[in-house]
């Protein structure tokens, strides 16, 4: 009833959940890029718009300027939009300067020569192709940017354009909502993929106990409960929260299944079923507590990434992790001791009958003893332990050598591969780039005590000149002193007055595009494609290329320049990212171990967790770099995901292990034992995490479909790791610490001896 009041609570909770993809999600508030990029830029200057793209046999003709002109009339009047530029437009603007008439001729050659008097490139090219733009803010939210959208799709067809002529919706922002609409899509499909592959792997190799996909819904319990405590707490839903449900429902599984195996092992003791309750949590809730802990620590080392987005995954991987351990160990347990109590009646044992039978069939036919993957995980433990300087040595050159290779693996920056290559948004956005040439750019933004100083005006005139005759990707510029001069016959005036007399009579959307205030302007530096031509690392090197120009051509005193935009803040963010990563797993190591230390106070149980979960570190990046593979933002984060995953695998083996060396067993023994006995339990879980991540490997999106490939990839190094480097360095050290420990006994001993005797011995008298 408890469990039922709080997934009630959680439903609520969950209403509270808020999507980000905002700048704050991937920098943080009080940083000097994010004031820059998302008050400065965002806040006072940047425009975003959704582009329509016409094109057929002729452009021109006047019938398809007026379907483009009854465009323009509708989408002005969408709510959010800020203005419409279109060819129909200008040439109304012609049209009116030469005859007065803001309409559009109906005769060819009247249109041609309305053309000739001034058509902009970037809205029409050539004869075939022409561009409309439907400008909005740079600040507005999700759901206006795709209502925007909608409507301006809407009204295309009332526009009828004559029968031949191809029209597109295309443009970042129409990319961005496309992506995350697939994704979305996507992401449902493949969670249930993931939920049915887990449901079948439970089914085979979870036999030997009752109730065997009982696991599955205690821990989609605990994903419940954790989709309400991100409502409650405020942690927001972005683009790498998302890939955290697959991973905690890998984590919380085991949980579960580490609950269910042992209680139904002590059943099979012919304890009552209150003392098989007990011993389960006594025994297994202290382990899987403490697994949970390192596990916890590993997650930890997230936090210091300077990426918000990266630490709100934290947060929400250690809120998941805990709520699916209080679901097994609390509404799991109880279950299972529910439905115990419940087969005990009449009508199931009738039920059951059949059942027991084959078991008891089975068992006389020799089928009763261990199975095929119970001999090869105790095959592979002794092994270990017979071998453990040959296991070892060739572990560790592996450790070595992939560690070596994993500096060598590329980082894939390049957003447009990571979605579907035949998505229909990113053809047409490829297509626009083809024939436009491409609009990103770098932000200059300007702060001064005056923006109409002459002197200043000049300084931006020949700076942006120089920018785009000397540096090979800069392609064209644009600023308040472009609208100056139009308005000035090509030269800017020399006196303020004069300056500030132009800006009143500029157009305010105009104008607020270049200037803010008396004391701020913005330069725009157009790069083309840059990040198709050049990548992120060329944008990197162009912008500090700009910013040597800026010191060797400094602006008029009292003034400040800010380099900021989309490219500048999206390189920093990359970075961020993947070059944050090794920090990330030394620090989850060192965390690990130190928490290790402090739990058990002991060297041995605190070392051999975190050498076997390096050694997979290792085994990971060079598998990577031999697979031709490409870190991601999204597999960045990788290395804590090991450590939180592997860790808890060797702490239940090193829990059991110390279990039975309580009860007098020798070292190989002790982990013979433990791997027969919890092993097929961790196997379990291991390969029911394999399977529900194998299902991110058919996601059309390859970010996605890469991180299901390595993760799926560390899961089963992680596992082998478990039953083969684990048992070696366990057994190993524990067999050198029992030696040490005999052989101080036996020194004290003697040393006791020694003295004993000499105490019986007579004084000798000398003379």
């Amino acid at each position: 009833m408890i469990a039922f009041l709080f997934i009630i609570i959680s439903f609520q909770g969950a209403q509270f959940i808020e999507m980000k993809s905002g700048t704050d999600t991937f920098v943080e508030k009080n940083s000097k890029l994010y004031q820059d990029y998302d008050h400065l830029y965002l806040g006072l200057f940047s425009t975003e718009s959704i582009v329509i793209l016409i094109e057929g046999d002729d452009v021109t003709k006047p019938e398809v300027l007026q379907a483009m002109d009854r465009i323009d009339k509708t989408a002005s009047n969408i709510p959010g939009v800020m203005e419409v530029t279109s060819p129909s437009r200008i040439i109304k603007d012609n049209n009116y300067q030469s005859t007065g008439k803001w309409t559009i001729p109906n005769e060819e050659g009247a249109v041609d020569e309305l053309i000739s008097q001034g058509m902009p490139e970037y809205l029409m090219p050539d004869d075939k192709h022409a561009f409309i733009s439907v400008v909005f803010g740079g600040t507005v939210s999700e759901t206006t940017r795709e209502e925007i959208l909608r409507e301006t799709e809407i009204s295309i067809p009332y526009a009828e354009f004559p029968p031949g002529y191809n029209i597109i919706v295309t443009g970042d922002v129409a990319f961005d909502i496309a992506m995350n609409e697939e994704m979305n899509t996507s992401m449902g499909t493949l969670l249930m993929l993931s939920v049915l592959l887990m449901i079948v792997v439970l089914y085979l190799v979870f036999r030997h106990v009752r109730w065997r996909l009982l696991p599955l819904p205690i821990v989609l319990l605990g994903i419940i409960y954790t989709f309400g405590a991100m409502g409650y707490l405020d942690i927001p839903m972005t683009m790498v929260s998302m890939s955290a449900f697959p991973v905690l429902i890998g984590l919380g599984i085991d949980y579960a299944i580490q609950f269910h195996n042992r209680i139904e092992e002590e059943f099979e003791r012919n304890h009552s079923a209150s003392y098989a309750v007990i011993e389960t949590v006594k025994h297994t809730g202290p382990a899987v507590l403490i697994a949970l802990g390192i596990t916890g620590l590993g997650f930890v080392s997230l936090f210091t990434s300077s990426v918000p987005m990266i630490q709100d995954f934290g947060k929400l991987l250690l809120i998941g992790i805990i709520m699916c351990f209080m679901s097994s160990l609390f509404v799991g347990v109880s279950v299972i001791y529910g439905l115990h109590g419940l087969s005990n009646n009449s009508i199931v044992k009738k039920l059951s009958f059949r059942k027991k039978e084959r078991k008891k069939k089975n068992n006389r036919s020799g089928a009763g003893g261990p199975d095929m993957m119970e001999r090869l995980i105790e095959k592979s433990t002794v092994t270990a332990m017979h071998h453990p300087f040959i296991i070892l040595a060739i572990a560790g050159s592996l450790c070595l050598g992939g560690l070596y290779f994993d500096a060598q693996v590329p980082i894939q920056t390049d957003v447009t591969t990571f979605v579907p290559q035949d998505m229909e948004a990113l053809i047409d956005l490829k297509h626009f780039g083809d024939i436009l040439g491409g609009d990103e750019e770098i932000n200059i933004i300007i702060k001064t005590d005056n923006n109409a100083d002459p002197e200043l005006l000049e300084w931006v005139d020949e700076f942006s000149d120089h920018e785009v005759e000397s540096r090979g990707h800069i392609y064209g510029s644009s600023s308040i002193v472009d609208v100056i001069k139009s308005m000035n016959d090509g030269v800017i005036p020399q006196d303020t007055g004069e300056i500030e007399q132009l800006y009143s009579e500029i157009p305010e959307n105009q104008r607020d595009r270049y200037l803010h205030g008396n004391n701020m302007l913005i330069l725009n530096l157009n790069i083309g494609n840059a990040m198709l031509e050049i990548g992120l690392e060329g944008i990197q090197d162009l912008t500090s290329i700009v910013e040597e120009d800026v010191v060797w051509m400094p602006p008029p005193p009292g003034t400040t320049v800010t380099m900021t935009g989309n490219s500048v803040v999206f390189f920093t963010v990359i970075s961020a990212l993947t070059s944050g990563r090794l920090m990330m797993t030394l620090l989850g190591l060192v965390l690990v171990f130190a928490g290790l230390l402090v739990i058990y106070r002991d060297l041995l149980k605190a070392f051999t967790p975190v050498i076997t979960m390096f050694m997979v570190i290792g085994w990971s990046g060079g598998l990577m770099y031999l697979m031709g593979m490409e870190y991601t933002p999204m597999t960045a984060t990788l290395g804590a995901l090991i450590l939180g995953v592997g860790s808890e695998y060797a702490v239940l083996m090193m829990e059991r292990y110390f279990e039975e060396r309580d009860k007098g067993a020798e070292p190989e023994a002790a982990m013979r034992e433990s791997s027969v006995k919890i092993g097929k339990a961790i196997v379990t879980s291991g390969l029911t995490t394999v399977f529900g991540f194998s299902a991110l490997i058919a996601s059309p999106f390859s970010l996605t479909s890469n991180f299901g490939i390595i993760t799926v990839m560390d899961v089963i190094l992680a596992l082998m790791a478990s039953f083969i480097v684990f048992p070696a360095v366990i057994v190993l050290l524990d067999k050198h610490r029992m030696k040490k420990k005999a052989k101080k006994l036996r020194k004290n001993k003697s040393s006791y001896n020694s003295t004993h005797e000499l105490s019986k011995k007579p004084k000798e008298v000398t003379f």
